[in-house]
């Protein structure tokens, strides 16, 4: 026969206390409110019997789940777990969890996943499928949930967001192939409807504009996704497009990728013929041959920081709207190399 399963009531009673000091017991945030031995003898029954609060119950009670759902475009993007780990390991610290969903780049979709999380009693959702000018922000917004973005933005910031500086970045790209002495430069340009793509694609313009070049003179190919066939095939138009260039700066690193299919299909060396440079640092770039040059962007630590805002909405600080945004870093390696 199977043995039922101990309540709080129950635990309650063996213990010969009220009910809710055994409540406040099994609530770390509240577990101060009980004196160090009762806590104590009320942990060890607990144990004893297999006692695990009934977080549902719980959260119909204080309108707090303690889960904050994170919603990703693409959870076959390299770049996207160290963003998770980030914001699982802030929030397991303050007695949270992460409820991680893939919720690609279409807003049906996209609006299916946030009522889905909101009917599961989310506290607060954090964003990393932001596009520019998102209706799924306004969903958000309208229902009254805590939001933050991660990684990308809007052009007109709602929300507070954690985000690369994408100028600097394109300055440090920009500058180390022209410092290699390239001057034919082509830049693979992300999606425009995300923010990384767009803003990228400015700062290349700026960080080009700035070494003298006109806009006219400026070399790009837009690519259709950030993917390695979006990649490969931006770069097969940009060298027949362009073909004395010496070097391709990607938008990111899976287009970088793409350019390595590219130049191998067409029997072209890198960094020999052209030199490639990318964008983000993901795994494993740096076991590929040759090892990609790229713009590392510190994503656990963009996870931490995401984490930490929407902490601070729950705890109601107000802080307004607030862009934090990272400072990027050139990793040289082996795809770069002086014309």
């Amino acid at each position: 026969m199977q043995q039922k399963k101990m309540t709080l009531k129950g635990l309650a009673q063996i213990l010969g206390v009220h009910p809710s000091t055994v409540g406040r017991v099994m609530d770390p945030e509240t577990r101060h409110m009980v004196g160090e031995e009762v806590a104590q003898r009320v942990l060890k029954e607990a144990a004893k019997h297999g006692y695990r609060p009934n977080k549902i119950a719980a959260a119909l009670r204080t309108r707090r789940s303690n889960l904050v759902g994170v919603m990703l475009p693409d959870i076959t993007n390299p770049v996207f777990p160290p963003i998770v780990l980030g914001i699982e390991d802030e929030l397991r610290k303050q007695g949270y969890l992460a409820l991680v969903t893939n919720a690609g780049e279409n807003p049906e979709q996209q609006r299916f996943v946030v009522d889905q999380l909101l009917a599961r009693q989310v506290d607060a959702i954090i964003l990393a499928t932001a596009t520019r000018d998102d209706p799924i922000i306004s969903h958000c917004l309208q229902e009254q949930v805590a939001l933050v973005t991660v990684n990308r933005s809007e052009d007109v910031s709602r929300v507070s967001s954690v985000v690369n500086d994408e100028f600097a970045g394109m300055r440090l790209a920009v500058g180390h192939l022209l410092t290699l002495g390239h001057s034919q430069i082509v830049h693979l340009v992300g999606p425009q409807n995300l923010s990384t793509g767009y803003l990228r694609r400015e700062g290349f313009v700026a960080a080009m504009a700035a070494q003298g070049v006109a806009a006219s003179e400026l070399r790009m190919v837009e690519c259709a996704s950030y993917t390695r066939e979006a990649g490969m095939a931006a770069c097969c138009e940009a060298l027949a497009r362009y073909p004395d260039t010496t070097a391709i700066l990607a938008g990111n690193d899976l287009l970088a990728l793409g350019c390595y299919d590219a130049l191998a299909e067409m029997g072209k060396r890198c960094p020999d013929d052209v030199s490639v440079i990318g964008h983000n640092d993901m795994p494993f770039v740096d076991m590929v041959n040759p090892a990609l040059t790229t713009v590392r962007i510190s994503h656990h630590a963009m996870g931490v920081q995401a984490a930490q805002l929407i902490l601070r909405r729950l705890q109601q600080e107000d802080m307004g709207q607030m862009e934090i945004r990272l400072k990027p870093e050139l990793v040289v390696r082996g795809s770069t190399a002086p014309r």
